[in-house]
């Protein structure tokens, strides 16, 4: 038996929002969810609040409370949706996770520190590993498709996806080698917000979550969470 859930999610910029809105919650909705989703906010003036990039977690942590706030019924769930790749220093467990070497158990444990700080039985942090190219780079020949004539770039993202043995969330968060970097190296055109977003829906969901591990995890907490 299955109970109607409404998933709000709190993304780290447009590229995620866009993704959530066109891939995500379409496949969600077959769970009887229903999603909706926006940045995190940064900053404000006078007329406007401005959101999209992680760059302060004590933002972030205020503008998830905020929202469990706004919406307190049963009903409701709450998740992230955060790369690993450039994690703000204030984030909880920053510091120490620096000394896990393992990328699964290092975010798994960053994801623990936050539900911990959060504190609400209604939330599931989620990280990516290690950015949102990951699910891109989960299959590069996809990018054909946008840049038709960008054969051997393509083929270079290949390569690097065959060296981690075709497990896109292994490619790593060094600013000079993490997935965006590996993209804009050789496709420097390359638009995050619109082509990223269209490729990783593309590339579907039931295909990102044979490709990622952790990424299958949190879309199966995800599915899980309308069965009684």
């Amino acid at each position: 038996m299955k109970q109607f859930i409404r998933l709000h999610i709190l993304a780290e910029g447009q590229t995620e929002e866009r993704f959530v809105k066109d891939t995500l919650s379409e496949h969600l909705g077959k769970f009887q969810i229903s999603t909706d989703v926006r940045s995190v906010y940064t900053s404000k003036d006078k007329n406007k609040f401005y959101r999209g990039g992680l760059i302060s977690y004590q933002k972030a942590k205020k503008d998830i409370l905020s929202w469990l706030k706004e919406d307190s019924n049963a009903d409701a769930r709450f998740t992230t949706m955060f790369d690993l790749y450039a994690l703000p220093k204030d984030f909880p467990f920053y510091k120490e996770s620096k000394n896990i070497m393992n990328p699964y158990q290092k975010v798994e444990s960053l994801e623990k520190a936050l539900k911990e700080d959060i504190n609400d039985l209604r939330f599931i942090p989620y990280i990516q590993l290690h950015e949102f190219e990951t699910l891109v780079l989960a299959n590069p020949k996809n990018l054909e498709l946008e840049y038709f004539d960008n054969n051997k770039a393509i083929q270079t993202l290949q390569a690097v996806l065959n060296e981690h043995k075709g497990n896109p969330e292994l490619i790593n968060e060094n600013p000079a080698s993490a997935p965006s970097k590996r993209i804009f190296d050789v496709i420097p055109e390359y638009d995050k917000v619109n082509v990223g977003a269209v490729i990783a829906g593309i590339n579907g969901i039931d295909f990102l979550k044979n490709s990622c591990e952790h990424f299958k995890s949190w879309i199966d907490t995800l599915e899980g969470m309308s069965v009684i």
